[in-house]
């Protein structure tokens, strides 16, 4: 089994989002102990994001395509090799401005090729990155999942539409939000979310 282990919180020691996508993966490892783990923090060692020229470079003679793009595009091919080959993907994904981290959207960027995680058909879209499962970690300051609020949130309903669209049907969300209102609702959260890790005995991973 392939685990990709991915964190895009950006307040280092103060993000919340890592020390739960850490607790989801020990638990996928204590009932998988041979599985392996690719890990990216998206924050320390960042993707440049999507541009023109990266896009272009695909369809160009390499000779003539500068030596950062080239850089670049290599390391995509990468990023979504990481993808394709994971059996489980575990996401750490706090909530900015009511959507996700755009160092979150640059990885996303990797991954949704055309030809690679999706195709065109005659019948409409069809996803090619099917088998797997997505675990993830969703951290919000505010309360979204329900309410009005939830308008609000797209930050889960876009990891959803984006990794359906790819042929993930497997997603689970393990959520802490509410981290912003107090100190006692920020413990309160972290504390519930740990409780849903371990009550899961264990993730139902892909494999």
């Amino acid at each position: 089994m392939n685990i990709l282990h991915i964190d895009s919180g950006i307040l280092g020691e103060h993000s919340v989002s890592p020390r739960l996508t850490a607790a989801v993966v020990a638990q996928i490892k204590a009932e998988h102990p041979a599985a392996s783990v690719t890990y990216r923090d998206l924050v320390s060692n960042p993707l440049p994001h999507l541009s023109g020229a990266h896009l272009m470079a695909a369809n160009a003679n390499p000779a003539d395509v500068d030596a950062q793009i080239a850089a670049d595009v290599a390391e995509s091919a990468v990023v979504l090799d990481e993808f394709l080959a994971a059996d489980t993907v575990v996401l750490g994904v706090p909530m900015y401005n009511f959507s996700l981290p755009s160092q979150l959207k640059a990885w996303i960027d990797r991954i949704a090729v055309a030809g690679k995680t999706f195709r065109y058909t005659a019948e409409g879209p069809e996803g090619l990155a099917t088998g797997k499962k997505v675990i993830i970690v969703s951290t919000r300051g505010g309360h979204y999942s329900t309410g009005p609020a939830a308008a609000m949130d797209h930050q889960e309903s876009y990891l959803r539409t984006v990794f359906g669209f790819l042929g993930v049907t497997d997603i689970e969300i393990v959520r802490a939000e509410g981290l912003n209102l107090s100190a006692d609702s920020k413990i309160e959260a972290i504390s519930e979310a740990e409780r849903s890790i371990s009550a899961r005995g264990g993730f139902k991973a892909a494999s």
